[in-house]
């Protein structure tokens, strides 16, 4: 496994908004010099965030609060969507992909039907021209009849599109030397929505990427067990870092150089559990937050992952 690199993180405002604001920022900067209203001298630095440069693999791990939302945008130009959030964040998420440049969602894959993975999925869908949907094959007994759930299967019908089961061992999409490929679920009847998300693994060059849903262990012990390659420079772990997920096992196979915990300020569910903190703590794991960094985004070349946390309001 390369050696990954980080960028020193910045202090930038609130989540979405910080993404969004640096963007447009440094547009408006680039349109005063362009039409000479600014000289030349003072073309601003970089923002914090672009879209992926040609020739690298760039994830992005919006701060959605509790919830879970990732882009991963190919280095031919490719994007996949994993999750969307909430309904109450759903506007912003769509203004932030607009803003990384995004046309076309090739891939939406929704982990599972819960409505902080799902709960924006159906306006995304609505507001992009979308390539495909990848969802998970659940029981009859455990489908559930909520209205975050029928609204995102109506919003793919009337798309004209059709939700592909998740099959593991598939590869979803491979692009320039970047591979997607499913690792979970192993099973059709768990009990437990959690155990029925879409588990993916992003390769390029040296550089791998792990994204878990909200897998638990009962999950990871099937991946275990089914002798999946799990190594990742970059682990996101199950279920907001709950104890229920990121076991010794597991942890042991993924062996991650950074994780990445998606959850909210002071939430209800006391995510992240001390626990799974303490265990990557002593696995040697650099542990980025969303709920204390902000979006969290990540950036490989296919030697070595570089890490760049965009910051929250102090207050």
């Amino acid at each position: 496994m390369a050696k990954g690199r980080r960028y020193q993180k910045r202090s930038r405002k609130g989540g979405l908004w910080a993404l969004l604001a640096v963007l447009a920022a440094a547009a408006a900067l680039w349109a005063g010099r362009s039409l000479g209203v600014l000289p030349e001298q003072e073309e601003p630095s970089a923002p914090a965030v672009a879209p992926a440069a040609e020739g690298t693999v760039q994830v992005c791990y919006f701060d959605v609060g509790q919830a879970d939302a990732e882009l991963i945008q190919f280095p031919g130009g490719s994007n996949v969507l994993i999750d969307a959030g909430t309904s109450s964040t759903e506007d912003e998420l769509i203004e932030t992909l607009r803003s990384l440049g995004v046309e076309t969602l090739d891939l939406v894959v929704a982990t599972h039907p819960h409505a902080d993975h799902i709960g924006g999925m159906a306006a995304v869908i609505e507001a992009f021209d979308v390539g495909g949907v990848v969802m998970p094959r659940v029981s009859d007994s455990d489908t559930p009849t909520t209205k975050t759930y029928e609204n995102l299967l109506e919003a793919i019908m009337e798309k004209g599109l059709s939700a592909a089961p998740a099959e593991p061992g598939a590869e979803l999409l491979s692009e320039n030397g970047a591979a997607l490929t499913v690792l979970a679920p192993n099973s059709e009847d768990y009990g437990d929505l959690n155990n029925y998300s879409v588990v993916l693994r992003l390769t390029f060059g040296a550089d791998s990427f792990l994204f878990t849903g909200d897998a638990e262990k009962e999950s990871e012990e099937e991946m275990l067990g089914a002798g999946f390659d799990l190594s990742a420079t970059v682990l996101k772990c199950g279920h907001h870092g709950s104890e229920t997920s990121t076991s010794p096992p597991f942890l042991s196979a993924v062996g991650p150089q950074y994780a990445v915990i998606s959850c909210g300020v002071d939430n209800d569910y006391g995510h992240p559990d001390a626990v799974t903190l303490e265990k990557l703590s002593a696995a040697g794991v650099e542990v980025f937050r969303t709920d204390l960094q902000g979006t969290i985004v990540a950036v490989s070349d296919g030697a070595g992952v570089t890490m760049t946390a965009l910051g929250k309001d102090a207050a």
